[in-house]
C-alpha cells in the first residue's frame, strides 16, 4: 500500500524533533531502588530481559492502530523505549555499584551508540581497557542528538510500511524494540564492568571508542 508523502506527520519528515526530544531526554538521570549485587554481571543480565520483553510490550501496544495513527505514535514510542532503558541502564549502574558515575555523557553512550557510534568520536575514547569521556558541552550534545535524531528518523521511514498492517506490523516493531534495548543492556554492561573516567586533559594517546 503506497503512502502519499502528505500523509506522513513531521516527525517523520523533519528529524530536527527527535533531535530535540533526544536533548530533553537524556537532561537528567533516573534514579535506582537496585542495591549492589554480589554478581553484578548476573543481575544487570536479568535487569536486561525484563527491560526488554517491557519495551517490545510498549512499542507492539503504540503500534497497534493502522495507517496515518499508527505513524502518529511514532515519537512517544521512541521516548516510552528511551525511558524504559533509561531506567534500565540507571538499575545496571546501580548493580554495578557505580550509579554515581552515570552521568549525561555514559547515558547518550548506552542508549544511542549502537545506532550512530561514529557520532560520538569526541565525546568517548579508549585508553587500554578504560572508557574516557569528556565532559558534555551543549554543542557536542546537539550534534550528537542530530546524527542519532537522522538515523532513528531514517529507520523509522524504513519500517513505515509497519504501520500500516496493525498486528503484524505492531508484532515487528515489538520485535525491534525488544533487540534494540537488548543492544543498550549489552553497551551499560560493557561499560560497567570496565574502569570509567569522565574528563581527561591529555588525548593524545587516545584512540576513538567503537
Amino acid at each position: 500500500m503506497s503512502k502519499p508523502s502528505s500523509q506522513l506527520p513531521a516527525v517523520i519528515t523533519d528529524h530536527s524533533r527527535v533531535t530535540q526530544a533526544i536533548l530533553d531526554f537524556v537532561s537528567q538521570i533516573p534514579d535506582s531502588d537496585v542495591a549492589g549485587a554480589r554478581d553484578p554481571e548476573k543481575e544487570a543480565q536479568r535487569l536486561a530481559t525484563r527491560a526488554a520483553q517491557r519495551a517490545g510490550l510498549t512499542a507492539g501496544s503504540l503500534a497497534l492502530p493502522p495507517g496515518p495513527l499508527g505513524w502518529l505514535t511514532v515519537l512517544p514510542e521512541l521516548i516510552a523505549i528511551w525511558k524504559i532503558q533509561a531506567q534500565m541502564v540507571s538499575d545496571i549502574a546501580a548493580a554495578y555499584g557505580k550509579h554515581s558515575d552515570l552521568g549525561r555523557e555514559q547515558m547518550l553512550w548506552c542508549l544511542f551508540r549502537h545506532t550512530a557510534a561514529q557520532a560520538f568520536r569526541d565525546l568517548v575514547v579508549r585508553v587500554g581497557d578504560r572508557l574516557l569521556f569528556r565532559r558534555l558541552s551543549y554543542s557536542v550534545a546537539e550534534r550528537i542528538a542530530k546524527t542519532v535524531g537522522i538515523k532513528v528518523t531514517q529507520r523509522a521511514v524504513g519500517q513505515g510500511i509497519s504501520r500500516w498492517l496493525p498486528v503484524v506490523g505492531a508484532m515487528g516493531v515489538g520485535a525491534y524494540a525488544y533487540y534494540d534495548t537488548g543492544q543498550v543492556a549489552r553497551t551499560a554492561i560493557a561499560m560497567f564492568s570496565s574502569p570509567i573516567e569522565t574528563e581527561q586533559t591529555d588525548m593524545e594517546t587516545a584512540t576513538p571508542a567503537g
